[in-house]
């Protein structure tokens, strides 16, 4: 399973905050530190505060911050939702399937259930115990 960079940035955006729980932090300085376009992580963080992991809090004091423990979110949830449009294969995606195998193709079943087990498996871990420690940078 692969995931996209949108996810990949959300899990970091997710585990720098659970390293410094009291602090917000602004798109601008996480997009400087991860080495991404801000716009890119404006959107990565819109989606997490969407999906209410983050809140997010405008001005001069302003920036997000966790929205609630860490330990009460699970990985697999959170990848759930921020890949939650991206099909795992064309007969996933919601429409009409041009595939050709349809409605007899075996492997749909078995790609469900190998995408379940992935996300159950995620979930037997909370962001609490991937924080990303705090440091100086």
């Amino acid at each position: 399973m692969r995931l996209t960079s949108f996810t990949d940035f959300g899990l970091r955006v997710l585990m720098r905050l659970a390293g410094e729980p009291d602090r917000a932090f602004t798109t601008a300085e996480l997009a400087d530190e991860f080495r991404v376009s801000r716009n890119h992580l404006a959107k990565v963080i819109s989606a997490l505060a969407g999906a209410g992991y983050l809140e997010t809090r405008r001005g001069g004091a302003g920036g997000a911050r966790l929205a609630r423990p860490a330990s009460d979110i699970r990985l697999g949830d959170v990848v759930a939702r921020l890949e939650a449009d991206q099909a795992l294969v064309e007969c996933f995606a919601p429409g009409e399937s041009q595939c050709t195998m349809m409605p007899d193709c075996r492997l749909r079943a078995r790609l469900t259930r190998a995408a379940q087990a992935f996300h159950n498996d995620l979930n037997r871990t909370t962001l609490a115990e991937c924080l990303y420690p705090a440091r100086s940078f």
